[in-house]
């Protein structure tokens, strides 16, 4: 069936493409192409009428790309010399990331990224201008993987909580039973209690013994530091024991903090140049609420966030926050004081929850 007048069309791979041909559709206008590679396809794009489509980083033979232009396509090429590609259609896996960790850490396609963005890119106009094209196509992939799905639930922590520490463990548990509950757990995606969160999710169709087995074999390289290789390689081993998983999980980091590496457990990860646009991203698509580990500043950060989102939300579109730890909410860092002032002049209250443990903090979330 061909696209109605005035529909915007989305095609991100050539099956795609071939099924809008094979439905009869000749006119290209209101299709949005993008990262295709069409250098084969020249005698179908010149058998179709492209006024009035967009074709974002497609590879294109340089007569095909005349003639597209010449004939009413807006045509948008690759940004020269940077090494991301700034209209992707997918997420990040942790495999492409981590592409080359063999040979080292620094010669990943993660840190080969965060490198050029702390070098002359951040002066370059066509860098930036690749950036934000970059963290758009990332914004627009991930509205299609969320697209129609509820029970988003984030979880927030430190990065510096370590691998091998009851607490880590504890973070596990809680993402492998929200998981396992049917809910999409969601993270800032670095190390830490964000690791373990993933990491519980990804094993949500495992045992608690399987489960464990896989935080001893963790335990070993407890964090990131000193050797970004030597953390990441036994969380490789074991996501290569961790079987299909039950449901997409989610990590959004960000190369602001590119000296934190990724963790490698998410299905899906979301990675952005502006933490800006991370932070209210990663907020905003969990629905289902967000449980806040003890951590630091950014922790912190994301809890007032999201408590500023509830304060001025209308009544029926707030989220719960679940903060585990009384001591620590209410002592090391007492956010707990200022928060419930601010929820009790907007009724919010009830969105609100101190908790000391992460089973009762399930309770809160999972009906």
């Amino acid at each position: 069936m061909s696209p109605g007048p005035g529909r915007l069309v989305e095609v991100e791979t050539l099956t795609e493409l071939d099924a809008l041909l094979a439905s009869g559709s000749r006119s290209m206008r209101g299709w949005r192409l993008q990262d295709l590679d069409l250098t084969g396809r020249s005698e179908q794009l010149r058998s179709l009428v492209p006024a009035g489509a967009l074709l974002l980083g497609c590879d294109l033979l340089p007569a095909d790309e005349e003639w597209l232009r010449a004939h009413g396509a807006l045509v948008f090429p690759d940004v020269p010399d940077v090494p991301v590609n700034a209209y992707r259609g997918t997420l990040y896996t942790a495999e492409e990331l981590y592409d080359g960790l063999d040979r080292g850490y620094d010669a990943t396609l993660d840190a080969r990224i965060y490198a050029w963005s702390r070098g002359p890119a951040r002066a370059d106009v066509a860098a930036t201008l690749a950036q934000s094209l970059h963290d758009h196509a990332v914004d627009d992939a991930l509205r299609e993987l969320l697209e129609g799905r509820t029970g988003v639930v984030g979880v927030m922590g430190g990065h510096a909580m370590a691998r091998g520490t009851p607490e880590y463990g504890e973070a596990a548990y809680l993402g492998q039973v929200l998981a396992h509950a049917g809910l999409l757990v969601s993270t800032g995606g670095g190390p830490g209690a964000m690791e373990a969160a993933n990491l519980g999710a990804r094993a949500a169709r495992l045992d608690r013994p399987a489960l464990d087995e896989a935080l001893g074999r963790l335990a070993a390289a407890p964090s990131f530091a000193p050797s970004v290789e030597e953390w990441a390689a036994p969380a490789f081993e074991v996501l290569a024991g961790l079987g299909e998983p039950a449901l997409p999980s989610l990590g959004i980091p960000t190369w602001f903090y590119g000296h934190e590496p990724p963790n490698p457990f998410p299905t899906h990860i979301a990675k952005y140049f502006r933490n800006a646009l991370r932070e209210d991203t990663l907020l905003h698509v969990c629905g289902g609420g967000i449980v806040f580990l003890p951590g630091a500043a950014g922790t912190v950060q994301e809890l007032f966030q999201d408590a500023c989102e509830n304060y001025y939300a209308e009544p029926g579109s707030r989220t719960p926050m679940v903060l585990v730890g009384g001591e620590y909410w209410t002592r090391t860092y007492p956010a707990w004081p200022l928060l419930t002032a601010l929820a009790r002049s907007k009724e919010f209250t009830g969105e609100l929850h101190l908790v000391d443990s992460w089973q009762e903090a399930v309770r809160v979330l999972v009906p």
